[in-house]
């Protein structure tokens, strides 16, 4: 190894880090390690007290004979830092069953989707990877720095310029130097430069300039940016989407299935269609349920440009006020798109199915198919709601047909019915639509609802998922799976602690049994939704792998993703690998292409999830701000989730998001806390969890995402408003619930 000429300034836990992390290093002692820096006098005492620190600090460890290293590969764990509202961080490896949590402290000069070496805490890194046990760390190093944009606000001390995050789980502001074409306020996007100490902040270069940051207009265009989301398609992407508009002509071998009733339902404001469904009886009077997929197989070949593109954007990603397809719009609203009284290529699953909603078998062909109906949700739940036979306001069909979509909305509560008999979780939870205005603002929240019309569609298509990795997977041909594993002992165990604290009594849940019957439970709880959080998140996240590892909220061996290949890169795969088995060819797809896919697509969609929910969060926030200048202040109703002993934490129903009620706030008087039932008592009046209340807004860090509340009945006064620099004691922790799609 060559001598390094360091200076003794220089000598910090970086440097130490990364001569011990070099290719053939071998445990030194201090003298050897001084003598390598080429230390004297001082410098070397300094490098003593320096080793001694970073081996308390467990970073290092010295060994015999007064040696340091990095420890045994056990106590060193590698993966991508993620870091939540509330600062903590998590390591995501590749092993699904790790789990090492990172105080803010421990994080080093490390950013969120940095990858990171970390060093398991002593009384922790023995404990089973299997459990899920949140294991403890401390990042050492940083191997690799995420490659992202990264967006904020431009502010000013009046002699540094920096800029503050969009994401509050970055804990840093960044330092800025070139900031010629930005004001102060401006919403701006930066590359990071450099941070070489936790206790200065990073450094980064302003690259865009979006504009004012209190323009709700910017707040789309910030989020795609900051999750580095692809907008326009590249030419030779567009060019070859032209070119596949020729392949319209050539069908290749297809069933005809055009006679047959076809239908469409989707969302009123849809504009691509790639699922269809058909009912019929077969020569023996069975239910033959028919799935009818856009083959985009057929238009997008493998290894092209407009594949690659595919590939590359994982998914589409679907923000409140836009929509960036994976496909371009020629396919994805055009030659795939299962318009009404258009031939068009499909791919198509035929199950049939018993009296009793059980499958019999199935069978799968490309087939040209003309949907009859391009019907809407609520068109469909006022056809089954009218049982007279023919409704024309509602769907504007014949008896006949109207009746065939009524006798499959009763297949598909059947194929529901059999579902949550086999002890599939319910885990739909509450949730309300936010619709943005043409100038970037909430115009109306609407309530998500999940009533029976897509309920028929939501069963028809598991079903499909079903079949198709079923019959793969007997066939041995290796494929991509839509997996959910079980969670962990451990966390079932964290779980019901937390729902005891609410005053439920969820019995043991690591009994499957009793999850399910405490989703029953809670129908009609007031704490519902808070319920089917901490649920969600205790589950392990849903995701694509190239093991069948089972759907555990489906309850499902056998669970693929088969049904929209217009927004979803694994359905493509999927139906590629369909098409080949049924051709006689085998499986396409090898191994090792699987695993990189599942692991991309897998990354595509939790990015896309992310900065959807970051974008609805800020225009919630900006809702909030709002009406903080209304008169008189408007009301919201809430409900409260957890006690503190400096206030209690609410949700708003409609807005389901969460902030503080500060005790001064609640009563002028003593507030007592009592630990142990969860509760406030203020005079005559107990506050506990699941308590429904309104509230007014007082106070909105945008910034931070927190805000402050105070009951109805109150009216605030600036003398009874704590600043939030004067509360210490002010954890966030419990704050943000996120829900997991599975």
């Amino acid at each position: 190894m060559s001598k390094k000429n360091t200076n003794k300034n220089r000598i910090d836990n970086e440097t130490i880090i990364g001569l011990l992390t070099e290719s053939g290093y071998t445990p030194m002692t201090a003298a050897e390690i001084a003598s390598r820096f080429e230390l004297r006098g001082g410098a070397v005492q300094s490098l003593r007290r320096l080793l001694r620190k970073m081996t308390l600090n467990g970073e290092i460890v010295r060994v015999r004979h007064n040696r340091y290293t990095l420890g045994t590969p056990a106590d060193i764990v590698t993966g991508r830092l993620q870091v939540s509202h509330s600062k903590t961080g998590f390591l995501e490896t590749t092993d699904s069953d790790q789990r090492i949590r990172i105080a803010s402290e421990n994080q080093g000069t490390a950013l969120p989707g940095d990858t990171v070496s970390v060093r398991l805490d002593s009384e922790t890194k023995n404990q089973s990877v299997k459990t899920d046990a949140a294991r403890t760390g401390k990042v050492i190093r940083v191997l690799e720095r995420a490659q992202r944009w990264i967006v904020g606000t431009l502010r000013s001390t009046g002699r540094f310029w920096y800029v503050v995050p969009i994401d509050p789980a970055y804990d840093k502001d960044f330092y800025v130097t070139n900031h010629s074409e930005a004001e102060i306020n401006d919403r701006v996007v930066i590359k990071f430069v450099n941070w070489a100490n936790r206790h200065v902040n990073p450094e980064a270069e302003i690259v865009e300039v979006i504009g004012p940051a209190d323009a709700p207009s910017t707040d789309t265009l910030a989020i795609i940016r900051h999750y580095n989301l692809p907008e326009a398609f590249p030419d030779d992407v567009l060019r070859d989407a032209e070119l596949a508009a020729g392949r319209q002509n050539q069908p290749g071998r297809r069933r005809d299935f055009r006679k047959p009733f076809v239908f469409t339902v989707d969302p009123a404001t849809a504009r691509d269609f790639d699922d269809a469904l058909s009912l019929e009886r077969d020569s023996e009077g069975r239910r033959v349920l028919g799935v009818h997929i856009a083959d985009v197989s057929h238009y997008v070949r493998p290894g092209s440009a407009l594949d690659r593109e595919a590939y590359q954007r994982g998914n589409s990603v679907y923000l409140p006020d836009r929509v960036l397809p994976m496909l371009p719009e020629q396919l994805s609203n055009g030659l795939c798109s299962l318009r009404p009284n258009e031939d068009r290529f499909a791919f198509s699953t035929w199950i049939t199915l018993d009296d009793q909603g059980t499958p019999l078998g199935w069978r799968f062909s490309r087939t040209l198919i003309r949907s009859r109906a391009r019907l809407t949700y609520e068109q469909v739940m006022a056809l089954l709601q009218n049982e007279t036979g023919n409704d024309e306001n509602a769907c504007r069909l014949s008896a006949g047909e109207c009746n065939i979509i009524r006798e499959t909305h009763r297949l598909a509560q059947q194929l529901r019915a059999r579902r949550f008999a086999a002890n599939a979780l319910d885990l739909d939870v509450p949730e309300w639509e936010v619709r943005i205005d043409r100038n970037g603002m909430i115009s109306d929240i609407m309530p998500r609802v999940n009533d029976a019309s897509h309920q028929m569609v939501e069963e028809c298509m598991i079903a499909a998922n079903q079949a198709v990795d079923t019959e793969l997977s007997r066939r041995g041909i290796q494929l991509l799976h839509r997996v959910h594993e079980a969670p962990s002992d451990v966390k079932l165990q964290e779980l019901a602690v937390n729902l005891t604290e609410m005053g439920l009594q969820p019995g043991d849940l690591r009994q499957r049994n009793n999850l399910v019957q405490l989703l029953r439970d809670v129908q009609q709880h007031p704490l519902k939704r808070h319920v089917h959080i901490e649920i969600l998140k205790s589950m392990k996240r849903a995701e694509y792998s190239a093991e069948a590892k089972g759907h555990f909220g489906l309850a499902k061996k056998f669970y693929t993703h088969f049904t929209s290949p217009i927004r979803r890169y694994p359905d493509l795969i999927i139906h590629r690998i369909l098409a080949a088995s049924l051709s006689g060819r085998g499986g396409t797809a090898r191994q090792p292409e699987l695993e990189a896919a599942a692991a991309h697509c897998s990354a595509t969609e939790r990015n896309a999830e992310e900065a959807e929910r970051a974008l609805i969060e800020i225009k919630k926030f900006r809702y909030l701000e709002q009406a903080t200048a209304i008169q008189p202040p408007p009301v919201f109703k809430a409900h409260i989730v957890h006690v503190v002993n400096f206030g209690m934490f609410i949700e708003l129903e409609e807005l389901q998001i969460q902030g503080l009620v500060h005790i001064s706030e609640i009563s002028p008087d003593f507030v007592r806390f009592d630990a142990a039932h969860q509760t406030l008592h203020a005079r005559n009046k107990r506050y506990h969890v699941g308590m429904p209340l309104t509230v007014q807004v007082v106070r909105v860090d945008f910034d931070k995402r927190q805000v402050d509340f105070i009951p109805a009945q109150e009216t605030p006064s600036p003398d009874s408003k704590p600043s939030r620099s004067a509360r210490p004691n002010h954890p966030r922790s419990q704050k943000r619930r996120k829900s997991r799609r599975l």
